[in-house]
């Protein structure tokens, strides 16, 4: 018998209920944001989450700069989403930060292109080398950054507030839906048909690299087939860390 993988869910009818609400406290939060920090930086990863706030951050007209990282792993579904976002948004300053070639095709040549396999050390070499490189790049000049993480999304975010401080780079990072559940997520995306990965009709209800993210079976965790080899208490990439 094939396995049954996850399938998008309908919106739910009390997440619709109260969408206009949590949307009016969404663009609260990000006005409030870009008021204090003008020149802060959204750093999208392309997810359904983030395609929320970047819809959010185009329709209030906020000079909140949008970026996001093509790590060079990515599901040509995945970057045949960064084309239809800026299709979707031309006004807003949407910038691409990719890893700098030398250091990735150095690190192939070291350990191969399966290391991520082989040990969580390596895995966060390359995931350093592929996004956290790239987005200190980013934030250089950012006094503040945005991210679309939420508490539910898995135990290692279960703790999360709207405003923290960004020990390593200095400067305060706001998580501005990290009390949304799954069911407000997809009731928004669906009502208001933002551009979404085609990968979430492939039974991926999280995205990440090609070689690091599969379907996940029904009753699993959201994130299960991210790093699905790894423990659960591991699963990060190291850019919220």
């Amino acid at each position: 018998m094939k396995p049954e993988f996850w399938r998008m869910p309908a919106p739910d009818s009390a997440a619709l209920a109260q969408l206009a609400q949590k949307t009016a406290v969404l663009a609260e939060r990000l006005q409030a944001v870009a008021e204090r920090f003008p020149n802060a930086v959204f750093a999208s990863s392309l997810a359904a989450e983030d395609a929320i706030i970047t819809d959010q951050i185009a329709a209030l007209k906020l000079p909140l700069r949008v970026i996001t990282l093509n790590t060079g792993k990515l599901n040509p579904e995945t970057e045949a989403l960064i084309g239809e976002t800026r299709r979707r948004y031309p006004e807003l300053a949407f910038d691409v930060y990719e890893p700098l070639a030398e250091d990735a095709a150095e690190f192939e040549r070291e350990y191969g292109a399966a290391a991520m396999y082989e040990s969580v050390e390596l895995r966060k070499r390359c995931c350093h080398i592929r996004k956290i490189e790239p987005l200190n790049r980013a934030l250089a000049d950012a006094s503040a950054w945005l991210t679309g993480q939420r508490r539910s999304q898995s135990v290692t975010r279960s703790e999360l507030n709207l405003e923290e401080t960004d020990g390593a780079r200095g400067i305060a990072k706001f998580n501005p839906i990290f009390d949304w559940e799954d069911d407000d997520v997809w009731a928004y995306v669906q009502t208001h048909r933002v551009p979404m990965n085609a990968l979430y009709q492939q039974g991926y209800p999280s995205i990440g690299c090609e070689p690091c993210t599969r379907p996940v079976k029904v009753g699993e965790d959201i994130r299960a087939g991210r790093w699905w080899w790894e423990q659960k208490d591991s699963k990060e990439c190291g850019l919220h860390k």
